[in-house]
């Protein structure tokens, strides 16, 4: 018998979307569409450049972002965690199937089943 769906399962799904579907999605029309259904109306990006608010402003964000480095992959290095209305998942990017050139963290504050803020933390090479 298959569980209900529980706020847990959504955050968990929030997570991996947006590290693929939109910062690991280098067409811009299907990042767009991923934005408009995982992100609220009004939601912000805390990222090591500075605050992000908006939707056009986290695209065009997250388009710069892939532009730079088209070739990297996003790889969760550990399962999603749920508490509350927040969520964190480890990450890795690098290019397919070589070591993450860096990694981090995304940390989500989730409001009615969508993203409403999102904390990329970095981590420090070599730590």
């Amino acid at each position: 018998m298959t569980q209900p769906n529980t706020p847990a399962d959504r955050i968990h799904e929030l997570l991996h979307r947006n590290l693929q579907e939109v910062f690991g999605e280098g067409d811009a029309k299907r990042r767009r569409a991923a934005i408009d259904e995982l992100w609220t109306g009004n939601p912000v990006l805390y990222a090591p450049p500075g605050i992000i608010a908006g939707r056009d402003a986290i695209d065009k964000f997250a388009g710069e972002v892939r532009a730079t480095h088209p070739h990297f992959v996003y790889t969760p290095t550990g399962e999603p965690q749920a508490l509350h209305n927040a969520g964190r998942l480890a990450w890795g990017s690098g290019p397919r199937g070589e070591a993450p050139d860096y990694t981090g963290w995304d940390v989500i504050i989730v409001e009615d089943g969508r993203i409403a803020a999102l904390y990329v933390f970095l981590d420090q090479p070599g730590k």
